[in-house]
């Protein structure tokens, strides 16, 4: 299959703009809204939902760049939408809604006064028509949520934060290896044709690591090769997709058996008898290490 070929699905929904000389965003194209993101600090995507004339912004680590996107396509902010307490993910809410009467829907953390709207496991939120349900998915942190939808047109659409990357996953800075690799897993039961949107763009040095655990693991070559295309053009390589990270996330399959084999060639101790859970910490620390 060629890098066309691969890239055709998206390329059906996505036009591309340039927000300024050296970073080109992507537009993806819905029936009732379209979502775009917005780069901040250096590899963060503020992914930006949005119609002709309002938007909703997914962790807002800077302020500035949002504004920027708001008023070079006049559009008025609406609403803010967050998965977790992380510095680059709320230091623009404050700014974003000092002049502002907008919701913050986001979980309960002491770092994150100014969500309005504290959401749990299940409960929803309707944005332009996206009916947004609340996964509890802990692990990078013990509070983190994502947000799973489907459009009119039945595209299912996931907005995860830092709990899945493409070919890669969140460090574990709170969670325990057990509760990761459980939302992880969880993430997987979705519908494969799911667009995830992540929030950092980490996928070339993660394909790279994949390679490491899966060396013969072709879809991981060639996925390698077409994001190295798309950093050479200034594109983002998001959103990846459910389907595709089945196939290529080495955190997503580690209790495999080629990669059990890996493990016991990387540590020494032999991975046979390796639980699940066990398996996914062995590749979260060799990443950690990488």
């Amino acid at each position: 299959m060629s890098t066309n070929d691969r890239l055709e699905p998206l390329n059906a929904l996505i036009h591309v703009y340039s927000r300024n000389q050296t970073m080109p965003n992507a537009t993806l194209d819905f029936q009732s809204f379209s979502i775009t993101p917005i780069h901040a600090y250096s590899d963060n995507y503020i992914w930006c939902i949005h119609t002709e004339e309002k938007a909703w912004v997914v962790d807002p680590g800077d302020h500035k760049v949002v504004e920027a996107f708001l008023t070079e396509h006049k559009l008025d902010l609406d609403g803010i939408i967050i998965t977790h307490h992380h510095w680059d993910h709320i230091t623009g809410i404050s700014k974003l809604t000092s002049n502002r009467q907008i919701p913050v829907y986001g979980p309960s953390h002491p770092k994150i006064p100014e969500v309005t709207e504290v959401v749990n496991e299940g409960d929803q939120l309707n944005i332009f028509g996206l009916q947004l349900t609340v996964l509890f998915v802990p692990g990078h942190t013990l509070e983190h949520i994502a947000y799973f939808g489907i459009t009119a047109a039945g595209q299912p659409l996931l907005f995860c934060g830092d709990t899945l990357f493409c070919a890669g996953c969140g460090r574990l800075f709170e969670g325990t290896p057990a509760q990761m690799n459980h939302s992880l897993q969880r993430l997987t039961t979705l519908n494969d044709e799911t667009l995830v949107f992540c929030t950092h763009e980490y996928t070339e040095s993660n394909l790279k690591f994949a390679l490491e655990v899966e060396p013969d693991n072709t879809d991981i070559e060639a996925e390698l090769s077409i994001v190295q295309a798309l950093d050479t053009s200034k594109q983002p390589s998001l959103p990846t997709s459910i389907a595709k990270e089945k196939r290529i996330n080495p955190f997503l399959r580690a209790s495999l058996p080629q990669i059990r084999q890996k493990l016991t060639e990387q540590f020494g101790v032999s991975a046979d008898t390796f639980s699940e859970d066990e398996c996914f910490a062995a590749v979260r620390r060799w990443k950690d290490n990488f």
